[in-house]
């Protein structure tokens, strides 16, 4: 990402990583397996990729050799994803992981020479129109398919419902949507631009839905996503934070009680050049 970009932590990324995993779409996963490149193994680009959770879920579930190009711009993410390196694969083939610091907002083509596969998680809805337009055409020219995870769209429950929680939502979203140095973010938009702007220069595009369930079990993730959640909201709507401030302490309370469950909407979309 650039320079702009929010620092993700390593903390963070560790927290989300099983939930990641259970949510993101399998079937899509399918339609990959029919397109087992012909010779020479897998080559995988993955694009912010931090502390590399993508490949540790992917490579298993592709057959044959893997080599997989993590970029991100934090070395010290790359760090930690060149030391827990995925795989092995499906039949047992070799993994293997190179490094590379890279803002994945100015890729060219040939930076993916060679690919069979570009993926991403938890990346398009961080992007502005322009970041994401440029990312489509360097992917459409590459000519492999695209597996693009866990992309926010808007849609969030909790249970048991409260007053507050459509409110809160609304602002976060547009906390999703807000003016950045780079531009405007795309925030809950981006899978139908992505869509889009895919159809457009010809490709197959599939999109299934990938949502978060969280509950009991997932205390520690459900509790930092509502901290986050709710500052957010307060920041795009400073004017909340005195009723949001009770809401986050009673929300807190029906979590640590065990009786608060939320699902967080995100959607996977494969693209099939």
């Amino acid at each position: 990402m650039t320079a702009e970009a929010i620092r993700v932590s390593p903390g963070w990324l560790d927290l989300r990583e099983t939930a990641d995993a259970a949510a993101r779409a399998r079937e899509l996963v399918g339609q990959l397996r029919r397109r087992i490149p012909a010779e020479g193994g897998w080559l995988i680009h993955d694009l912010a990729c931090g502390s590399g959770a993508m490949g540790r879920w992917l490579a298993p579930l592709l057959s044959g050799p893997q080599r997989w190009v993590l970029h991100d711009r934090d070395t010290d993410l790359l760090a930690l994803a060149a030391a827990d390196v995925p795989g092995p694969a499906a039949d047992g083939g070799e993994v293997a992981v190179e490094t590379r610091v890279s803002d994945v907002t100015r890729l060219h083509a040939a930076d993916f020479a060679g690919a069979s596969l570009v993926t991403a998680s938890a990346l398009l809805d961080l992007l502005t129109w322009d970041e994401l337009s440029r990312l489509i055409r360097v992917c459409a020219d590459a000519g492999c398919p695209v597996l693009f995870a866990l992309s926010v769209v808007g849609r969030v429950q909790l249970l048991p419902a409260d007053p507050l929680d459509g409110r809160i939502a609304a602002a976060f979203d547009a906390h999703q949507r807000r003016l950045t140095p780079r531009g405007r973010l795309l925030g809950p938009g981006s899978v139908e631009a992505a869509v889009e702007g895919f159809r457009r220069l010809g490709a197959e595009v599939v999109v299934r839905p990938s949502p978060w369930r969280l509950g009991a079990a997932d205390n520690g993730l459900l509790v930092e996503w509502l901290t986050g959640w709710v500052d957010a909201a307060c920041e795009q709507e400073p004017e909340l934070a005195p009723d949001a401030d009770l809401y986050r302490r009673r929300r807190l309370r029906e979590a640590a009680a065990g009786v608060l469950a939320v699902t967080v909407g995100h959607a996977d979309l494969l693209v099939l050049p």
